[in-house]
């Protein structure tokens, strides 16, 4: 691995001598993510690649889309390392834009459809943003706000609408009429002045922390193709597999883990836009994905869908985050645990696992190279394994830096490159292998007269109530003890969620001391979430704290 050629100015790249260690260990291919698909669609230009409601792109026809499409970038004044916001709904355009844009050499900002103006505004001027992509067959006014957007962030020049009706206006394109300008021969003599620089910036990510306007990652052509290709062959994935995931397409998690790696090997991804319960199972008896990862409350509803077989979820294997083998049991498909961090660790457990591994762990890294430490969280020591601690790791695919954030830099890395996870975790060898356990947020305790509560433990007691599709807590303040906890709760469908007493009742059962049952369960129909698309626990304090405070008798 040589060390990049034309640094980009605030991303921190892996030192000359960890880029020489990598390459003497042989840890990376030496190739880029586009050249390595070019490579896959080169062998299987006839199997189906990506599809939506609308249709299916084949190998052959995405690689040449795509072709066609970075040229077209290019044609319109886009140039290699310029970055775009992404803002497209799961589908076969998401594909083909993030495709088009890395045989380009131009950046995708992993955003999603649900940020607005607070997030795109900071991250599109924070990166330099010159494009974005964004969808006008959505309920959002997506032209309006793209428009905005360029007024707000002057580096914006360019709106391209990847699906829906494409509006007037200086700058702004349409993809599929982008595609339509020029031929292949022309567009493969366009793309080959485009340098190919495995160490370069593949796509800026977004951090997944629970607070906060999110961080850019950047993650680079050879370790994020390294990390897809080793979660593919951690599962056995090739081109025989059809996956399918309900998560935002542009998350990391679903690029490395879901979608990428059956892509990556001639297989077939699956993608809804608008995902209802109703559109997705009706492509799921056309398509019969046999990889799949649906959030669990909406998984919940579409195994409640009266025309969906339910052997056709059964003969699929499920990457369920935290709820692996609770889903096993459920419908009597393979289910495997999952943990992963935007900078850099992926944890997963494998179909064969036992229930152990399946319940009570996240499984172990997928990446031998990864090292991994548990120390104390206030002074940094390293804790003998089995003892809870905050998890460090460091790796060829760990993030050194976040882009042009210096100060958050130094509270977020070790001095020798560890990345702090902010978890609670703890070490378990299971036949000598190490595997992680999951205990919480090091911030993510209620503080009940001094007594620290783990949320994190209790929502996992909850969880198995099965009235609940999920729980999140979080403290409360309290005159008489400072925090008590308050249960923020979403009921499973048709269900009617236990009072508190009723719950508590529940956790006795469970064998919970007392003075860790939550003091208040307020019901909602979805968890707020943050700017990178994860629940907001900050976002649930404050609600809370704002219900208490009109609770509160009028002075």
């Amino acid at each position: 691995m040589a060390f990049v050629r034309e640094p980009i100015p605030g991303v921190v790249y892996p030192s000359p001598e960890e880029s020489a260690a990598f390459a003497e260990q042989g840890i990376f291919e030496n190739i880029t993510m586009p050249e390595a698909y070019a490579r896959i669609a080169a062998q299987m230009p006839e199997r189906a690649a990506v599809t939506d409601p609308d249709g299916t792109y084949t190998h052959g026809e995405l690689d040449e889309m795509t072709t066609r499409l970075a040229a077209a970038f290019l044609a319109i004044g886009l140039r290699p390392l310029d970055r775009a916001i992404f803002q497209i709904s799961n589908s076969r355009e998401l594909v083909v834009s993030m495709l088009a844009c890395l045989k380009a050499g131009i950046i995708p900002i992993c955003t999603l459809t649900a940020h607005r103006s607070l997030e795109i505004g900071f991250l599109a001027r924070h990166a330099g943003a010159r494009a974005h992509f964004i969808c006008t067959d959505d309920k959002f006014d997506f032209a309006g706000f793209a428009q905005e957007m360029r007024g707000e962030a002057p580096s914006l020049d360019y709106t391209i609408v990847a699906r829906g009706d494409v509006p007037e206006g200086e700058g702004i394109f349409g993809l599929a009429d982008l595609a339509a300008r020029i031929g292949l021969a022309a567009a493969d003599q366009a793309l080959a002045a485009v340098e190919r620089d495995p160490a370069q910036v593949a796509v800026f990510q977004l951090s997944g922390g629970t607070s906060g306007t999110p961080k850019i990652i950047p993650r680079f052509h050879n370790e994020y193709l390294y990390q897809i290709t080793m979660a593919g062959k951690f599962h056995g994935l090739g081109h025989e597999t059809i996956s399918f995931s309900a998560a935002p397409m542009m998350h990391n998690a679903p690029i490395v883990c879901y979608w990428g790696p059956p892509l990556w090997a001639g297989g077939e991804v699956v993608s809804v836009p608008h995902p209802t319960p109703q559109a997705m199972a009706a492509l799921i008896k056309t398509r019969r994905p046999n990889w799949m990862a649906i959030p669990l409350p909406l998984l919940m509803r579409l195994l409640e869908q009266e025309d969906l077989d339910p052997a056709l979820m059964a003969q699929a294997v499920h990457v369920a985050p935290s709820y692996a083998l609770q889903l096993k049991h459920r419908i009597g498909a393979d289910a495997v645990t999952l943990y992963g961090m935007t900078e850099g660790i992926i944890c997963y457990g494998h179909k064969d696992d036992g229930d152990y591994i399946l319940g009570e762990t996240v499984g172990r890294p997928i990446d031998p190279h990864t090292e991994i430490r548990i120390v104390d969280p206030e002074t940094g020591e390293e804790l003998p394994e089995g003892e809870i601690g905050e998890m460090i790791f460091r790796s060829a695919n760990s993030t050194r830096g976040y882009f042009d954030a210096e100060d958050r830099n130094r509270e977020a890395f070790t001095a020798d490159g560890f990345c702090k996870s902010g978890d609670l975790m703890s070490i378990r060898r299971v036949d000598g292998v190490l595997h992680l356990t999951f205990n919480g947020r090091v911030k993510d305790v209620v503080s009940r007269g001094g007594e620290k509560i783990n949320c994190q433990e209790v929502e996992s007691v909850v969880m198995t109530h099965p009235d609940i599709a999920a729980v999140l807590c979080v403290p409360m303040p309290d005159q008489a003890y400072g925090e008590k906890m308050c249960a923020f709760v979403i009921p499973a469908s048709g269900r009617s969620v236990p009072d508190v007493a009723a719950l508590g009742r529940f956790l006795e059962g469970k064998g919970m001391a007392k003075f860790k049952w939550h003091e208040r369960i307020e019901v909602v129909d979805a968890f707020p979430q943050t700017g990178s698309g994860k629940p907001s626990k900050p976002l649930l304090r404050d609600m809370i704290t704002e219900i208490l405070r009109r609770e509160q008798p009028a002075a």
